[in-house]
């Protein structure tokens, strides 16, 4: 079977996931009508990685048909455990998601917060991203190598940006990076801009951080500008968007640290709502501008739905929760 049938049947085997109540009557490839009434909670500030992703999967979802007018909010604070409250207080809203990943984990278990996302219903895992070691362009370190000297040389004295709070990404990485080459992470001189890479880019190119560990895929536009520049990138493999930069491992440094985003939807929705989200990001995930988006941004499609990204809510829970307490976070 060709190509196009495939993916014409595939097509077909998510309209059948969309009950006939949800207002979901079709989508585009059958002349029907988009979905309306989608709204996405955003628990960082404009720019950062949740952001970028939340509001990339709108514009797409309005543009294939998916979805029309889907509302892309922000609610920021405590690491995004105040937008994980939101949710969570919105039971039974089966209009109402939350862009989430590993930092709102990590920050529910540092903030001991109310809430967690074993209270969430899961819908899909969406994408992962490598983490990046980015300085100034006219920074007097060349290589990782050179940094990391500097950093035990000083250990405290440098200071390292991060777009989390503690317990988010930014933050666990920089932990993580300290122990794997010898720094107490309690030295480690980690300077949190909460939001992600809308409030730490003008930190490092103010020159208020000596070098910040994050995304890489915050900050394309900056490196490929040439003001900034990546000394190393934190997977497991080197990313496409940076040839030539190597990974943490292929320098010498024994850490692989990988960054991910999912949506979940508040407790209590019908198992009709769930499936027309589960079945609006599944056309998302198959579509050629998303997987486009995913080269563009850099993002590894991971892609996860149902029981598989419920377990792994769960994996991922509980490893935060031994990191936490590892590192003295709690």
């Amino acid at each position: 079977m060709g190509g196009p049938a495939r993916a014409f049947l595939g097509t077909l085997a998510v309209l059948a996931l969309l009950p006939a109540s949800s207002g979901c009557a079709g989508w585009p490839a059958g002349g029907r009508d988009p979905v309306q009434g989608l709204r996405i909670v955003v628990p960082n500030t404009p720019g950062g990685g949740y952001d970028t992703t939340a509001r990339t999967a709108a514009r797409v979802m309005d543009e294939t048909g998916i979805a029309s007018d889907v509302q892309v909010f922000n609610l920021p604070g405590a690491g995004g455990t105040v937008g994980l409250q939101r949710i969570v207080d919105e039971r039974g809203n089966g209009d109402l998601a939350l862009q989430m990943g590993l930092g709102v984990v990590g920050a529910s278990h540092v903030a001991k917060a109310k809430v967690s996302v074993a209270r969430t219903t899961p819908i899909a895992r969406l994408i992962e991203e490598a983490g990046a070691v980015v300085v100034r362009e006219d920074s007097p370190y060349r290589t990782v190598r050179q940094l990391i000297g500097a950093w035990r040389a000083a250990p405290g004295r440098l200071r390292v940006g991060g777009g989390s709070s503690p317990g988010g990404p930014d933050h666990l990485l920089t932990m993580e990076l300290a122990e794997a080459v010898g720094i107490d992470p309690r030295w480690a001189g980690y300077v949190a801009y909460d939001g992600g890479g809308g409030n730490l880019l003008p930190a490092i190119l103010d020159g208020k951080v000596d070098f910040a560990v994050s995304g890489f895929g915050e900050f394309l536009d900056q490196i490929r500008g040439g003001q900034l520049r990546v000394l190393a990138t934190t997977g497991d493999r080197p990313v496409e968007p940076l040839p030539g930069v190597p990974t943490l491992k292929s320098s010498g440094i024994n850490l692989v640290f990988d960054n991910w985003r999912g949506v979940v939807a508040p407790p209590g929705i019908s198992e009709a709502d769930r499936k027309r989200w589960t079945a609006v990001l599944t056309a998302l995930h198959n579509s050629r501008r998303w997987k486009a988006e995913l080269v563009r941004h850099g993002w590894t499609d991971v892609f996860a739905t149902g029981d598989t990204f419920r377990s792994y809510l769960v994996q991922q829970d509980k490893r935060v929760a031994d990191l936490v307490a590892q590192l003295g976070l709690e």
